[in-house]
């Protein structure tokens, strides 16, 4: 089985990789690139995302046939996606940071700044936080509700469908920190940064 990490220059993604390759150890074979030949054989996609809703779309936009590639996989052939931070908020239809931005729709809804109260909560939401697992999902099987997970953000994604949100973090107010729709996951945590409990969850993607 192939799992490929897209990398198209959002920032440092080596934590990502190494967590990938300890996971998948020689069982799987973990590829980085973004070549589109290789990205359109793979059986499974990661797409991570550092930085501003608007600099990562930009970089995916930047890289030709890229967004294409990755439109086909997830909507026509139906293959499994994660999407890490950035890389779930791009998800939605539209994006406020920096300037409105036009995301990849393909979980209508939007990716707004925080409500940090007057500031109140500090922003951006960085460190640990306890997740409310509110459906059941393939990403979540061996992981106890509450468990913690690390962020490292001061946008949302706050999706028109609330069927597809399968947990929530309880800062300022109820964040939704991950969303899962048909062949579609996605984390506001960084699993890669969040322990024993992350490592389970890239397993779980890998043993979709």
């Amino acid at each position: 089985m192939n799992v490929t990490i897209v990398d198209y220059n959002s920032g440092n993604i080596s934590s990502v990789i190494n967590s990938f390759k300890e996971v998948a150890q020689k069982k799987v074979n973990i590829e980085v690139t973004s070549d589109l030949k290789k990205i359109k054989s793979s059986d499974k996609i990661v797409l991570p995302g550092q930085g501003s809703f608007k600099s990562c779309v930009d970089a995916l936009n930047s890289i030709n046939g890229l967004v294409d590639t990755l439109n086909e996989f997830v909507k026509n052939k139906k293959k499994p996606l994660l999407g890490i931070c950035v890389g779930l908020q791009m998800f939605a239809d539209v994006g406020f940071e920096e300037n409105e931005t036009k995301g990849l729709g393909w979980i209508s809804g939007k990716v707004s700044k925080i409500d940090n109260q007057n500031g109140k909560y500090k922003l951006p939401h960085i460190g640990w936080n306890q997740i409310n697992i509110v459906k059941e999902s393939k990403i979540f099987k061996n992981i106890e509700n509450k468990s913690h997970m690390y962020f490292v953000h001061s946008y949302e994604f706050i999706p028109d469908e609330k069927n597809v949100i399968s947990s929530t973090t309880d800062y300022s107010s109820n964040i939704v920190c991950s969303a899962e729709k048909e062949n579609l996951f996605g984390t506001q945590f960084h699993p890669e940064k969040s322990d024993k409990m992350g490592l389970q969850i890239i397993e779980n993607f890998i043993s979709i």
